[in-house]
């Protein structure tokens, strides 16, 4: 798969008289909040964003409105229809182009100096140490179902001493949690173990990212696709999840506070105007989350056989006589 570093777009024209740096002007706003030696430092960082649907392409471009300089981005897709109710790049002018080359160009037309190796192709174990090479900081756009993935990205970066953000949304909310290169690892803290089922790991992964469930008062769980990978999605709690995550990249790359790493987790939800931090001792190996995990995983395997029993005729006969046949009720 071809590479491209840094990316060139193909027409960037920057509207400014010689004598002055564009930089300087486009992110001029950013000061007050950034001091200039911040905004510089931002200017000369680097950051690796793996997966650029909903959460990631938003990620990517308001680090770029925060003056980032350098990327690494990675997405083997081209945008479809069904993106466009919550990713960036995603219209009726960009259908069947590819997600990395539309959105470098994006971002090379906020700041025309950008530097972006884009990546067309899927994260492997043979291109993941090339993909992080020269990053200062990995933020987490992958895929919901891409568990296998996504521990390799964490196992990686954690031997390169890269900090990992991870964002995600869930129904009107967002979460986050750090993963530190010296604190509990990305398995460790979800439970995760390869000869899981692929059901297993999604499950723990969502209960770890929000132990507290803020979400599950409104969000139908039942549309949790695993056949189809799929997830109910709206482009607000994208947004939500990219200013945790961006505020988070920010502090981390500029040094500002101590960085509250895992088992510590945050969700917030507008929806039901709570926001939630913890510290989740043990991660998904605590007794309490192990329990609710099970009691998850009981449940959807009533449900998928109430399911199984109110839609599936059955006509196999019982003492000599026949069954009588589900009524789907409604």
């Amino acid at each position: 798969m071809k590479v491209s570093e840094p990316f060139t777009p193909k027409s960037a024209s920057v509207n400014s008289r010689p004598e002055m740096d564009y930089y300087a002007r486009a992110f001029f706003r950013n000061i007050g909040l950034l001091s200039r030696v911040e905004q510089e430092r931002l200017r000369n960082s680097c950051v690796a964003i793996p997966g650029l649907g909903g959460v990631g392409s938003s990620m990517l471009i308001a680090l770029a409105r925060a003056g980032v300089g350098k990327f690494r981005i990675a997405d083997y897709d081209a945008y479809d229809v069904a993106n466009t109710n919550r990713q960036y790049g995603a219209s009726s002018q960009t259908i069947g182009r590819r997600k990395v080359e539309v959105l470098a160009e994006m971002v090379t037309q906020i700041n025309p100096e950008a530097q972006i190796a884009i990546f067309p192709e899927p994260i492997t174990d043979m291109n993941i140490d090339r993909f992080l090479s020269g990053a200062n900081i990995v933020v987490d756009g992958l895929d919901f179902f891409m568990p296998d993935t996504r521990s390799l990205l964490y196992r990686k970066s954690r031997e390169q001493g890269l900090y990992v953000v991870l964002t995600t949304h869930l129904g009107f909310s967002a979460t986050l949690q750090v993963f530190s290169p010296r604190g509990i690892s990305f398995d460790d803290y979800f439970n995760l173990r390869s000869q899981m089922k692929f059901e297993d790991k999604i499950l723990a992964f969502i209960h770890g990212l929000a132990p507290k469930g803020l979400h599950r008062k409104y969000m139908n769980t039942n549309k949790l696709d695993y056949t189809r990978k799929r997830l109910p999605s709206l482009d607000a709690a994208c947004h939500i999840a990219t200013g945790l995550a961006v505020t988070e990249v920010l502090n981390i790359l500029l040094r500002r506070k101590p960085v509250r790493c895992a088992p510590y987790y945050a969700q917030f939800d507008p929806y039901r105007m709570k926001y939630k931090t913890g510290y989740l001792w043990m991660g998904n190996r605590n007794p309490l989350q192990r329990l609710k995990i099970f009691l998850a995983k009981y449940f959807a395997g009533a449900d998928s056989l109430k399911q199984r029993e109110n839609h599936i005729p059955r006509s196999a006969p019982v003492n000599g006589q026949p069954k009588r046949q589900a009524v789907k009720t409604v």
